[in-house]
């Protein structure tokens, strides 16, 4: 116990004898120290006040903490708890009134992030601090009061189980809901496939956001609460006993139509972030994604490196071969062209696609359009004759929101109509209006018995106009990510563009992207990439490689095990895939 005491005191006379010193002198703080049940490591100290915030952690040990093992012994488990840790955390802190010290504030998703450790030997917060200081001297009393009485409360009050109570947050309750919920969407995700479904929406589930700039439920009394069509209903029993009914969308085609205002965007933008879990309270609980499910949409102005467009782009005036095509700035048809065939390759088996942000000349060519332009006169193959191809030869689903045309309804599965936000199953009066019968629809494409890309499934013959789908995987030569004015380790510049040497990557149009750590992720994986890519190792094949091993060694993996790595959100390997398309400085083999 002296020994335990003469840390805390040592750290704090340190402190006090700083002060009133320039800033730099702070750095001899680095090092471990001891706080009863409490370990403090001071891993960074900020360069100057002005500097990004130094690094810190507190620890605790399992025998200390005596958290529940039941509820932070499994992989799954331990994310949900980090996750309910994080935000009572926070209100911790709050409590506390302590705004120097940040422990990360994470949006409605459920997700894998470095801010909390929970491992085999115990519990571990990474934060980071502002340092006090007047101008460039330190406030060296300040400062004492921070690292040796704050933090220690806090890692104490959130870590020691002891501590907790059922009145004030964190409570153990709470924390067995939480990881209770998350087991369980976990679960019904799993039931999707075997459902024949790549989407499913809870009756009850409230999809609105407040405000476009948002992601906070609206107030229910405000939403109309979701309730499906009796035709697309199911009920998924949980091993919990929890019993949950929903629509589901099956795989296919499936479009959504419905009045402007009338909801349709919402249920999209909702089965956007359905690949996700997300926190009670938040409306889209069980909103359940295909966890591939990718959206896609127009994006002038990016740049494309290599794609086989082909399928949809041919035949160029110029005579350039769209078989192996790359541009600085792709046209809005050019561009979903290239998101899609790069959503396909990076694993996507459901596209979510919104009439509103796509380029029309790609989704669509009406009659006369097709009778004043010929075929062989239009470089340009509509989604829309592409879409049961996808499906049948390579498994991939398509949900589409269309407010504006009826060409989808002749290749569409399913129709869903959106009336003052209620749905309504309307398949058969769409197919009535473009005289397509159910026979006509199977003739032109029947579901697939599977999605393996390796198989055509649905088809023993292979079709011409839909064999390049089938790509040639593409190879990043060796110094795809190395180049020579790169200086420094790509970061995340908000949750839309990363600075990666002299570049930046914007990503404005990659809507899965949750927040700002889950860039700063997506930014670590690209410099792991940097050491896969040797000019043998294809794009894919290195993201399997980066997911296996976020898989087997979790995030801290992905920083080379840094004893703090910064807060970072596990991306998916679909939005990584999108970082490095739009990387301008990429290069492939040929």
């Amino acid at each position: 116990m002296t020994g335990m005491s003469y840390q805390r005191s040592n750290l704090a006379d340190t402190l006090h004898g700083l002060d009133g010193r320039s800033y730099g002198n702070l750095k001899q703080i680095r090092g471990r120290y001891d706080f009863g049940p409490v370990t403090l490591f001071v891993d960074r100290v900020q360069a100057d006040p002005f500097a990004s915030p130094s690094k810190v952690r507190v620890r605790v040990d399992r025998a200390e903490a005596k958290l529940p093992l039941d509820l932070t012994t499994e992989r799954a488990d331990r994310i949900a708890a980090a996750d309910y840790l994080l935000r009572a955390g926070n209100q911790v802190l709050s409590k506390l009134n302590q705004r120097a010290l940040i422990l990360g504030h994470p949006g409605q998703e459920v997700l894998e992030r470095t801010n909390i450790l929970i491992d085999d030997a115990g519990f571990e917060a990474r934060l980071l601090v502002n340092l006090p200081a007047r101008g460039r001297r330190i406030l060296g009393h300040q400062a004492a009061d921070i690292l040796t009485r704050d933090l220690p409360e806090f890692a104490e009050r959130l870590f020691l189980f002891d501590r907790w109570s059922d009145t004030n947050s964190p409570s153990a309750h709470r924390l067995a809901d939480h990881v209770q919920l998350h087991r369980d969407q976990l679960e019904l995700r799993s039931h999707l496939s075997e459902a024949g479904l790549i989407g499913f929406v809870g009756n009850g589930a409230i999809l609105p956001r407040t405000s476009g700039d948002s992601d906070l439920p609206m107030k229910s009394s405000e939403a109309v609460a979701f309730i499906s069509p009796p035709e697309l209903e199911h009920t998924i029993n949980l091993s919990s006993g929890r019993s949950v009914t929903g629509m589901g969308i099956p795989r296919g085609v499936t479009v959504i139509v419905g009045g402007g205002y009338h909801g349709k965007s919402t249920i999209l933008r909702a089965l956007e972030r359905g690949v996700y879990p997300h926190i009670a309270g938040d409306g889209r609980e069980w909103v359940i994604s295909d966890p591939t499910a990718t959206s896609i949409r127009a994006e002038d102005g990016r740049a494309v490196t290599g794609d086989d467009i082909s399928a949809f782009i041919n035949n160029l005036p110029s005579g350039t071969d769209t078989r192996f095509f790359s541009t600085t700035n792709a046209s809005g048809s050019t561009s979903q062209a290239a998101n899609l065939v790069e959503a396909i390759e990076a694993g996507a088996h459901t596209l979510l696609i919104d009439e509103d942000t796509s380029a029309t000349n790609f989704m669509i060519r009406d009659e006369r359009m097709r009778t004043l332009i010929p075929a062989e006169r239009e470089p340009i193959t509509p989604f829309v004759d592409r879409v049961r191809p996808l499906l049948t030869r390579r498994g991939v689903s398509t949900v589409l929101v269309a407010g504006g045309s009826s060409a989808f309804f002749e290749v569409a599965d399913h129709v869903i109509a959106l009336d003052a936000y209620v749905p309504h199953e309307v398949t058969e009066r769409a197919h009535e209006l473009v005289g397509v019968t159910a026979e006509e629809l199977s003739r032109a494409g029947n579901l697939p018995t599977s999605t393996d890309d390796s198989t055509d499934a649905g088809s023993p013959t292979p079709d011409p106009d839909t064999s390049s789908f089938a790509t040639p995987p593409r190879i990043p030569t060796a110094q795809a990510l190395r180049p020579a004015s790169k200086t420094k380790t790509a970061r995340a510049k908000g949750a839309d563009r990363i600075q990666f040497g002299r570049d930046f990557i914007d990503l404005i149009a990659v809507a899965q992207l949750v927040d700002a750590q889950q860039a700063s992720g997506v930014a670590e994986a690209l410099e792991y990439l940097a050491e896969i890519y040797d000019g043998r190792t294809s794009l894919t094949g290195a993201l399997a490689e980066v997911e296996d091993m976020l898989d087997a060694q979790g995030l801290d993996g992905i920083t080379g095990h840094r004893d703090h790595p910064g807060h970072l959100t596990r991306p998916r390997r679909q939005e990584i895939a999108a970082a490095l398309n739009r990387y301008r400085g990429l290069s492939l083999e040929r």
